[in-house]
């Protein structure tokens, strides 16, 4: 047994408990039981996802204000255009762990596991940080941080009326054809270990994913699965599904499902 280091104190590690070593048919006997386990665990949280679209909206009364790097913008203006917002309220300012240099390690995080947002842009969902720190400042880390992420600088009430104004959390906004806003979720605290990832975060808005499989209200909009994903940085030039991916991504599909369907016979 080898001496360790935790805390600036030595010591002798525990030994570590593992799994038993099996064959490989034993392990796979092993992996299929799980797997019944992680199937229902994915079922039941698209049943959550279907039941969260279905959650009742608040509408939003008050104006609010925020800076960007071309200036101020109302909460309307935030969704750049689109229906759908996702707000992460991040703390980068005086007084948070990290300051100047750093924005709060948990918050630096949840930047650093967002995907590109050209995949939510194509969902017709705009995300955002907000933060009290001035555009300078935002600015400057997103530059040593290597983050492309829309940054806002809260400049009122937003975060206390939105309950962030002590804890990070995602709020999620639908813009209507009248400018109306509404507040339709939020999440926080371990809620936003979620987060990060294109599906995950559609997974939280009004919308959804918008694709066929999933258990929307009625006349919500919808696609065939997979086929709108695209590059980054192809979704402009290709506003249409591209054809070939159309067959591949079908041909795909139908060998999963046939592969599925043998397992269970």
């Amino acid at each position: 047994m080898t001496s360790s280091t935790e805390n600036g104190k030595k010591g002798t590690a525990p030994a570590m408990h593992t799994p038993p070593v099996v064959s490989p048919e034993a392990w796979e006997a092993a992996r299929e039981q799980l797997l019944v386990k992680e199937k229902a665990q994915t079922r039941a949280r698209d049943a959550l996802a279907a039941e969260r679209r279905r959650m009742p909206w608040m509408a939003v009364e008050k104006t609010y204000a925020f800076e960007g790097p071309a200036g101020k913008v109302s909460l309307p203006e935030l969704f750049d255009g689109r229906r759908q917002l996702i707000v992460y309220r991040a703390f980068f300012e005086p007084g948070v762990f990290g300051w100047p240099d750093h924005a709060c390690r948990g918050c630096s995080m949840v930047a650093d596991q967002v995907a590109h947002v050209a995949h939510l842009n194509a969902r017709d969902t705009t995300l955002v940080f907000v933060s009290r720190a001035p555009q300078a400042d935002i600015a400057r880390l997103k530059a040593r941080m290597g983050w492309e992420i829309p940054w806002f600088t809260l400049t009122d009430s937003f975060d206390a009326d939105f309950g962030v104004h002590e804890w990070h959390g995602t709020n999620v906004f639908y813009r209507d054809a009248g400018d109306r806003v509404f507040r339709t979720y939020f999440l926080n605290n371990r809620g936003d270990e979620q987060m990060g990832n294109t599906w995950n975060y559609l997974d939280v808005t009004p919308l959804g994913r918008q694709e066929v499989w999933e258990d929307s209200p009625e006349g919500y909009p919808q696609t065939p699965t997979y086929k709108w994903w695209n590059w980054h940085d192809n979704y402009a030039e290709e506003a249409a599904p591209d054809k070939k991916w159309v067959e591949i991504s079908t041909a795909g599909e139908a060998a999963f499902r046939e592969q599925s369907l043998k397992a269970k016979r």
